[in-house]
């Protein structure tokens, strides 16, 4: 039986892809600051499932917590399935901004992935298989969206998914990045936003469902509220068009005096 490892578990995505998980038959280690919660969680797929859960309380802000996570990744059983699920938002622009706050919000959304991901990769390459999901946001290709570095995190983390996958995606190990749109979730809350003002908002179990399609199907990038998933693909060659620009050795003719 395969293991699946869950940050931010507690609520939101994280506890629906624990649901969706444990019904696909894997034990999981959920992960999540709210410990009550997480042992409620645990208790109710036992429960249902009769899988084994784990429960780790941990912080991924705060270094030594973020470090039993990782040591978790490295131990047995083996995790096969990591979903870098954590983050959060932070609302406000640059202008105004606390610098511990920005350094809280690096660390989670972008940092902790990077860590974690590091920690079990070493293990699913000598295994030769694992796959790894990173929750991104549809704000990594519209920054413009948004204030201050919420995207920004956003776009590393896809950045990430992509680059690993160039560097381990034909040995066995499966990336895949999560692009949600406007999706009801606390986030809005605990960064002070408002859900009501947002229009469009997808429910939580539509997301997880459509992502664990993209999943199944081995997509890179999942993109759930995209209709046509063509205009994505000439996205992705409208990419590839610029960085053929990247091979000249001399500045374009209109760099040049």
């Amino acid at each position: 039986m395969t293991t699946a490892l869950i940050t931010g578990a507690s609520s939101g995505i994280g506890t629906v892809y624990a649901r969706r998980l444990a019904a696909r038959n894997h034990n999981l280690v959920l992960v999540a600051r709210a410990t009550d919660r997480l042992n409620t969680l645990a208790e109710e797929l036992r429960t249902a499932h009769g899988v084994t859960i784990e429960v780790i309380t941990a912080d991924l802000t705060d270094t030594a917590q973020l470090n039993l996570v990782a040591e978790r990744l490295r131990a047995d059983p083996p995790i096969d399935i990591l979903v870098n699920n954590a983050g959060a938002g932070l609302s406000g622009g640059f202008a105004n901004a606390n610098p511990v706050a920005l350094e809280n919000l690096l660390r989670l959304n972008s940092l902790a992935p990077t860590l974690l991901t590091a920690a079990v990769l070493g293990g699913m390459l000598k295994r030769g298989h694992g796959s790894i999901v990173n929750i991104a946001s549809a704000l990594a290709i519209l920054p413009e969206y948004a204030d201050g570095i919420y995207a920004a995190t956003k776009s590393y983390v896809l950045t990430m998914s992509q680059s690993l996958n160039a560097e381990v995606g034909q040995q066995g190990i499966y990336v895949q990045a999560v692009l949600p749109a406007a999706t009801r979730t606390e986030i809005y809350d605990r960064s002070g936003g408002d859900i009501s003002k947002v229009p469009d908002v997808m429910e939580v179990d539509d997301l997880v469902d459509a992502a664990l399609i993209g999943f199944d199907r081995k997509e890179l990038v999942t993109l759930p509220p995209v209709p046509d998933e063509a205009d994505w693909h000439a996205f992705e060659q409208a990419r590839m068009v610029l960085a053929r620009g990247f091979m000249n050795a001399k500045p374009a003719e209109r760099y040049r005096q």
